[in-house]
């Protein structure tokens, strides 16, 4: 499915979620009146429309951050009964939050019914999804054509990805051979290949919605006519870029003004999924610092209490894309423990440029358990609030560290530095530094608002127990 048909279906997912969650809301709501139960219950107009909306806001959001919406349409439906379950049940936390926050004194009977309907309504939609979109193109829509210019090895991958997309509606209409003496690739399928030179024909006389371009890059330069023919014509157009060297990135096309600009991105680029995630960073992390003031209070009075020195220890790091900032822990060391770094450079464990020693003869006593459950890091909730950090991004490393990356590490810095990611479930301070790299990579590359809920959820056990710490 082309990217576009992607996110349309998303959006159309969400909407029905609206849908349903409203229509199990309600029924839920009327439900719960007519039970003649001992304790009345009844909503006011404005309570009942801010509970629908927190409901709204919930299920929706979950259904993106957990990615329910991406392959609803052709999922078995063992994973749209796991997927609906997951969104449902945290839906309903999100719900039992809501009403404490908002000091709500809601009926356990109505919540119990609302999510149960919710459930049972989305699991209904869902299993069906696939023939009601069929249905919707047969009566509302038709096939859609698509031509492929080239008869190489790109042109017959794209017409396999075409095919899969059968159910969509996409349908080949043949290959066009820009050069007639090149021979065709051997698995072209049963299409019919035809020389370029029959387009402006195949325009006139059969339905063409769009064309793929799949030709060497040199060759592109030849096809100017055509582009003008097809864009006169007002043709869909689309060319395979395959042939840039760009592994990681994801390629797409925006504007400058009106100055078209093909751009490769090899970090997430979705601005609006990046601002939910800032969104997140700086509530959580204004409510952690609002709810733990107290302790760090008192954790700032126990470190000045037992050793001299400043109670938060400032240092230079790198972070998006190489911006230095003030970076700040609860010191966990004695004073002058980075003057006594060199000292101790041959008992250092780690491989690459990473310093780390175990039973570091710098920590003071409080300072091991400061470090053993990861308090001395609760500083850095203040550089997450001020934009510095995320609460879940690769760790801001040292400018010197930096400074002796191979040229595939620095990738990292191509997103903002957080409190936890991949590496701290996995053992933490225990995994090499080529493995941690290598983690910061897999993030990036597979990065999601789900995956970061996942990574905040897995890793909250292992600073409790104090799992990898060193």
């Amino acid at each position: 499915m082309f990217s576009r048909q992607h996110r349309k279906a998303r959006f159309l997912f969400g909407l029905s979620d609206v849908a349903i969650v409203t229509l199990a809301f309600e029924a839920a709501y009327r439900l719960r009146l007519a039970l003649p139960l001992e304790r009345s219950f009844a909503l006011s107009g404005p309570v009942k429309a801010l509970l629908l909306g927190c409901a709204l806001v919930a299920w929706v959001s979950l259904g993106y951050s957990l990615e329910v919406y991406e392959r609803l349409d052709s999922a078995r439906r063992s994973t749209i009964l796991r997927v609906t379950t997951r969104q449902c049940v945290v839906g309903a936390v999100a719900i039992v939050l809501a009403e404490y926050l908002l000091r709500l004194d809601l009926s356990r009977s109505f919540l119990a019914l609302f999510v149960t309907a919710t459930w049972l309504l989305l699991l209904l939609f869902r299993w069906n999804s696939g023939r009601l979109v069929g249905w919707i193109r047969r009566e509302f829509g038709g096939p859609h054509h698509v031509l492929i210019v080239g008869t190489g090895s790109t042109a017959s991958a794209i017409a396999r990805r075409l095919e899969s997309s059968a159910v969509h509606g996409i349908r080949i209409s043949g290959f066009l051979a820009p050069d007639e003496h090149e021979a065709p690739a051997p698995d072209l399928g049963p299409y019919v290949v035809r020389p370029l030179a029959a387009l402006p024909d195949l325009l006139r006389r059969h339905v063409v919605d769009e064309i793929i371009f799949a030709v060497p890059s040199p060759r592109l330069d030849g096809l100017e006519e055509i582009f003008l023919l097809c864009d006169e014509e007002g043709v869909r157009t689309r060319v395979a870029v395959d042939f840039f060297p760009h592994v990681n990135s994801e390629v797409y096309l925006d504007r400058l003004d009106s100055l078209p600009l093909l751009t490769f991105s090899a970090t997430p680029h979705d601005e609006i999924r990046l601002f939910i995630k800032r969104v997140t960073d700086v509530a959580a992390a204004s409510l952690a610092l609002l709810v733990l003031a107290p302790f760090l209070g008192l954790i700032a009075l126990l470190i000045k209490a037992t050793s001299a020195g400043p109670v938060i220890f400032r240092q230079e790091r790198c972070g998006l894309n190489g911006r230095r900032f003030a970076f700040y822990k609860f010191r966990s060391m004695v004073a002058d423990a980075e003057r006594m770094k060199d000292s101790l450079e041959h008992m250092n464990v780690r491989s690459g440029p990473v310093f780390k020693i175990p039973n570091d003869p710098r920590l003071t006593s409080l300072g091991r358990f400061l470090r053993k459950y990861s308090i001395d890091e609760l500083p850095q909730l203040w550089n997450v609030l001020k934009g510095d950090m995320s609460i879940v991004g690769p760790r801001p490393a040292v400018a010197s560290e930096v400074e002796k990356y191979a040229r595939w590490q620095r990738r990292r810095l191509r997103m903002r530095p957080g409190l936890t990611c991949l590496w701290a479930l996995h053992g933490r301070d225990s995994v090499d530094f080529e493995t941690w790299m290598k983690m910061d990579m897999e993030y990036i590359d597979t990065w999601s608002l789900g995956l970061d809920w996942k990574i905040i959820l897995r890793t909250i056990p292992q600073v409790i127990l104090g799992k990898g710490a060193n």
